[in-house]
């Protein structure tokens, strides 16, 4: 047995070592372009060596049940050790995969990356889920030289990752059982993540069959909608498709409504107002969000709104009548017909309050009218008002006219003189308008 002491010492050494050379690696003003090149490829071989080592040691971590014995999962124990969650992720994936000698021994001398790892082990992974029967010893290490050369041709991981599919169809199409990528639903992904600007960003990959659905759906729900002056949709089709996929969400949401589980505590959307400061308004999972927004989500019956105090103790949930109640929404549909913006189906509006349930306007029908996800978006809009750009009548208004029905008021950029137009429902050609 190799005395303890002796080997800590030598580890030491080691690190020591390391150490000494990333302080002679410093650069400083009067560095060449050759030495900041060479140094730069002696910390990236650092970094593929040390990040070898740590997907080796979480490999050991699993076979010898450390982390159960702590009560967590191996990806758990690794981020409250210090790892960032894609990266343990990562660990967890090569360290606990199996017959990938000729990948390790490679990793072992720094010569390809963990990242690059990581996209060869889901490879054969994925290589392995497509194929209707096991994948034999033979078949699997040539499949494994396969993604290896492609790294050592400089590949990027995303094209490991594309060319790992390339093989996983040319297998299914040679058996019996295998599905054409198109049709096969095992292989469907969705992935999401919240960017640093504080957006999520979407991503899937989905069998043609999910595809055609929300492709039909997207296309069903974006056409172009003229402006209340019969001026053109001036939003480009992504935006289309952006507010359409929304649309798609709220029908869902209501859907799910419906059939009375919205309410579970793990479902819907949860919105935290502080009563003292709304600016620190926030969702649950997005974070933040303007009191401009704050405002208008307070009109969707699929949000949740908490209003708590300075120490986050919630003061009431949905205060009493924020929402239009059935009877409400349904006079509001006798009167208003659809969007009074621009036309969309009732189905695919929202009851909205012309002041704002945030500010302390009624929920009543003189305080109400209905508008769809993207008209919603242009009356609430107010983000620009007041910047060098732009001032305060660059939006769309809503008010109550005297003949208890909503008029719609345009930015001054549509009408400079903002005159009131009826809503959509009561619109008639008119002798001005011609003009």
């Amino acid at each position: 047995m190799v005395d303890t002491t002796v080997e800590s010492a030598v580890t030491a050494a080691i690190l020591a070592g390391v150490v000494d050379l990333l302080a002679e690696l410093r650069t400083g003003p009067d560095v060449t372009g050759p030495q900041a090149h060479a140094a730069l490829q002696q910390i990236l071989l650092i970094r593929n060596l040390a990040d070898h080592h740590a997907a080796t040691l979480t490999g050991d971590l699993d076979r010898l049940d450390v982390a159960d014995g702590k009560g967590r999962r191996l990806r758990e124990l690794l981020v409250v050790m210090g790892c960032a969650p894609a990266v343990a992720s990562r660990f967890v994936r090569i360290g606990t995969a199996t017959d990938i000698d000729p990948l390790l021994r490679r990793a072992a001398d720094g010569a390809i990356s963990s990242e690059h790892a990581d996209a060869i082990v889901r490879g054969l992974s994925h290589i392995e889920s497509r194929s209707a029967e096991p994948v034999d010893a033979d078949l699997r290490s040539a499949q494994l030289m396969s993604l290896m050369s492609w790294s050592s041709a400089g590949m990027t991981p995303a094209q490991i990752s594309d060319h790992a599919r390339t093989i996983a169809n040319e297998l299914a199409a040679d058996t019996d059982d295998g599905k054409p990528a198109a049709e096969d639903k095992s292989i469907n992904e969705l992935g999401y993540h919240k960017t640093d600007d504080g957006r999520l960003d979407v991503r899937a990959n989905l069998d043609a069959v999910a595809g055609e659905k929300l492709h039909s759906l997207v296309e069903a729900l974006s056409a172009p909608k003229p402006q209340p002056d019969g001026s053109h949709d001036p939003r480009p089709g992504q935006h289309r498709r952006a507010d359409a996929f929304e649309s798609i969400l709220e029908l869902a949401e209501k859907g799910l409504a419906d059939e009375t589980v919205s309410c579970k505590p793990t479902g819907g959307v949860l919105l935290t107002i502080p009563a003292d400061a709304p600016k620190f308004s926030a969702l649950e999972f997005m974070g933040s969000v303007t009191p401009a927004t704050a405002k208008a989500l307070g009109c969707d019956a699929g949000i949740t709104v908490v209003i708590v105090d300075g120490d986050e103790v919630p003061l009431n949930v949905g205060r009493e009548k924020r929402l239009f109640t059935p009877a409400q929404r349904k006079a509001l549909l006798l009167r208003d017909k659809c969007c009074v913006k621009c036309g969309a189906p009732a189905s695919r509006t929202q009851a909205h309050h012309l002041v704002s349930w945030v500010d302390g306007g009624a929920t009543d029908l003189d305080n109400g009218c209905l508008l769809c996800t993207a008209c919603h978006h242009d009356v609430h809009d107010r983000a620009g008002a007041g910047s060098a750009a732009s001032g305060p009548n660059d939006h769309w208004d809503v008010v109550m006219g005297f003949d208890r029905h909503p008029w719609l008021i345009p930015p001054a950029t549509v009408d400079p003189r903002r005159r009131p137009q009826p809503a959509y429902n009561r619109r008639t050609p008119r002798l001005d308008s011609a003009a």
